[in-house]
């Protein structure tokens, strides 16, 4: 069954009505960020309760019993200057370490809700194309936290917090690969933070498109509740040390040899590599 709701907020009313009641109240704010630019984070839906309680991110609306167009208040604000976009992004304890998941989370990618939220995604997500992507080239999506960028530790310029490597990586990983960035943050963000690191004009490579939050789906884990499928960590102390990219555009480069990629696992790549280098 779908769901319909009138966002009120602003002074103005934001008309709901591609959820479903198996879709979360995560899944609303969303669909709220997408109309109005207000983080899900920052967002406080007033009405929304379960037993008198207000209504946790991964309560299924179905379960709210919301009649059609049911009118909801909402406080909140967007982020109003530069400053608040260069500053790290809100801390989410609902976004997992993609790193950290474990081989059972990944099979709930099958399950019909969740096909049906991707669907949503791809019918309503707008990508603005930085690019046009090339013929022939391999899709490689990367994201932005821990992987290219430390966003937690202090510092002076965003450089300072830069991946080493970060534009070898890029470069080599061009010379194959159309390249994505995305993050579970705003584009403000994203795109701010592209710039300050000298990748978005960089000569030597070109990125195809950038992706935000809004084009995550929530998803549901007995044993973890709510995650969203997303570690270069204290720059200070191991920028001199760090060479994951380094080694990273090895494997990329290794792989793009092969014709099918469906029986790699990207989990064991450096078991990959290293194989393949001994030969």
């Amino acid at each position: 069954m779908s769901v319909s709701v009138i966002i009120k907020w602003g002074g103005q009313e934001y008309s709901i009505s591609t959820l479903s009641e198996e879709d979360t109240v995560l899944d609303l704010k969303q669909s709220i960020k997408t109309l109005t630019g207000v983080l899900p984070e920052r967002q406080k839906l007033l009405g929304l309760k379960v037993k008198g309680k207000p209504a946790e991110d991964d309560i299924k609306l179905g379960t709210l019993k919301l009649k059609p167009n049911t009118k909801i208040m909402m406080m909140g604000s967007k982020e109003e200057s530069l400053e608040d976009v260069l500053s790290p992004p809100p801390e989410n304890d609902d976004v997992i370490n993609d790193f950290d998941i474990e081989e059972e989370v990944i099979e709930v990618e099958n399950r019909e809700e969740n096909l049906a939220k991707i669907a949503r995604r791809v019918k309503e997500y707008k990508v603005e194309e930085l690019n046009p992507p090339r013929e022939g080239k391999r899709l490689l999506v990367l994201d932005v936290d821990y992987t290219l960028f430390d966003h937690k530790s202090c510092a002076e310029t965003g450089q300072e917090l830069m991946r080493p490597f970060l534009h070898e990586f890029l470069t080599s990983a061009y010379e194959d690969y159309d390249i994505v960035i995305w993050s579970a943050t705003s584009m403000k963000w994203i795109d701010a933070k592209m710039k300050e690191l000298g990748v978005t004009d960089n000569p030597n490579y070109k990125i195809t498109f950038m992706l935000d939050s809004a084009a995550m789906i929530t998803v549901h884990t007995p044993k973890r509740g709510v995650v969203e499928i997303r570690p270069f960590m204290k720059a200070h102390l191991n920028r001199e040390k760090d060479k994951e990219l380094f080694k990273l555009s090895q494997y990329l480069k290794e792989i793009a040899k092969l014709e099918d990629f469906s029986g790699l696992n990207h989990k064991h790549w450096e078991r990959y590599l290293s194989k393949k280098q001994n030969q």
